[in-house]
């Protein structure tokens, strides 16, 4: 069969090749084609745009890269009606790809499954109508949406379990388990975001709030692997964090505690079992915050604390956000302080949560299952 998937950021990069690599496994001929990055790449099929050129977050930098994201929207519905694919797989990124799913449903070219549902729960849940009128399947990667689109919305989908869970697992597995880095002093891990614009907005807090620590803890940033190393250089200069690219998974192996930008990188500090503070500075943070308080339906924004429904990491987020507060629930998460321990605690039941089950071969089996007929 033909697969057409489109991711637009590096965690869903990671995602769809791994999907790709199960869907290979159980279809001989499955032949891909996609937007999506390097992993994606390495299991094979032809790359029609890297989601480093997709990838672009907030009001402004969207404004201001309307042309180019209209010309790959425009360019990504040509190629598909060209290519005719047996299914079109989206990875998340809903601004974009629930535009494709819309237009895809209109040609009535091919069945739409979208592989790691929308967050609609946490904002704009208006897009329910957009999801049930063009998606023809979901899969869920969070077990509390199987309630908000099956109960609340009326609008069965597949929960498959959840990918990072098992990666992280296979991760451990493969290098063995947390060990010690051979460094010579504890690491603080930064993890900073994806995107230009969260580590511009969140990297000189996490740098202030840390320098002070120097003398005992190696503290080091995870470069994303959607940013050229020369973009941290201006935030890095006369200061004591240095930069390793593409090791995440490496250095939540080796670090004594983290701060973290929210997103998928919270959850995967979990799974390895590191303390976290999240952070994440946002414009206007007293509008934000009351509208965070009074509007804004989800109580928190870090997936560990959605996922067993109250505050395991903190959440420093509009106007609670800065230097002093970072300092504050950092030094009570790092080892003799007196949060540590109850969020290693807690940690275990956002595990338990999770379960076992093999995410991208399960999606695959339901996909397959579901073509063929």
């Amino acid at each position: 069969m033909k697969y057409y998937l489109i991711v637009g950021e590096a965690s869903g990069d990671l995602h769809a090749s791994h999907l790709m690599q199960s869907l290979k496994a159980r279809d001989p001929e499955a032949q891909f084609r996609f937007f999506g990055g390097d992993l994606m790449t390495a299991v094979g099929g032809q790359r029609v745009k890297h989601y480093r050129e997709l990838a672009y977050m907030g009001f402004v930098p969207v404004l201001l890269h309307l042309p180019t994201i209209l010309k790959n929207m425009k360019m990504c519905k040509q190629d598909i009606k060209q290519w005719q694919p047996d299914v079109v797989i989206l990875v998340d990124y809903p601004g974009f790809n629930l535009s494709i799913a819309k237009y895809v449903h209109q040609e009535g070219i091919c069945p739409v499954y979208y592989y790691i549902s929308p967050k609609i729960w946490a904002w704009k849940e208006y897009r329910i109508k957009n999801i049930k009128r063009d998606v023809d399947e979901l899969f869920s990667i969070l077990p509390f949406e199987v309630d908000f689109f099956e109960q609340k919305h009326h609008y069965p989908i597949h929960y498959v379990g959840n990918p990072t869970a098992q990666e992280v697992r296979e991760f451990l597995k493969a290098k063995g388990e947390k060990r010690e880095s051979g460094a010579a002093k504890p690491i603080i891990a930064l993890l900073a975001g994806s995107r230009m614009q969260e580590i511009k907005d969140n990297l000189p807090a996490m740098i202030d709030a840390t320098s002070h620590l120097a003398d005992q803890y190696d503290l080091v940033l995870a470069g994303a692997p959607s940013i050229e190393p020369s973009y941290y250089a201006k935030f890095l200069a006369e200061s004591p964090v240095r930069l390793v690219m593409n090791q995440t998974y490496s250095l939540l192996s080796q670090a004594t505690a983290a701060l973290v930008t929210s997103g998928t990188a919270t959850l995967e500090t979990c799974m390895f079992r590191v303390p976290q503070v999240v952070c994440y500075e946002t414009p206007l943070p007293q509008l934000i915050g009351f509208l965070k308080r009074h509007f804004i339906k989800v109580r928190y924004i870090s997936l560990v604390n959605l996922i067993v429904n109250r505050e395991v990491v903190p959440e420093l987020v509009a106007e609670t956000f800065g230097v002093e507060n970072i300092k504050r629930e950092l030094q009570a998460i790092l080892p003799g302080g007196k949060h540590r321990q109850q969020m290693l605690d807690d940690y275990e039941e956002v595990h338990q949560r999770l379960g076992e089950s093999q995410a991208p071969d399960r999606a695959a089996d339901i996909m397959l299952k579901l073509l063929k007929r």
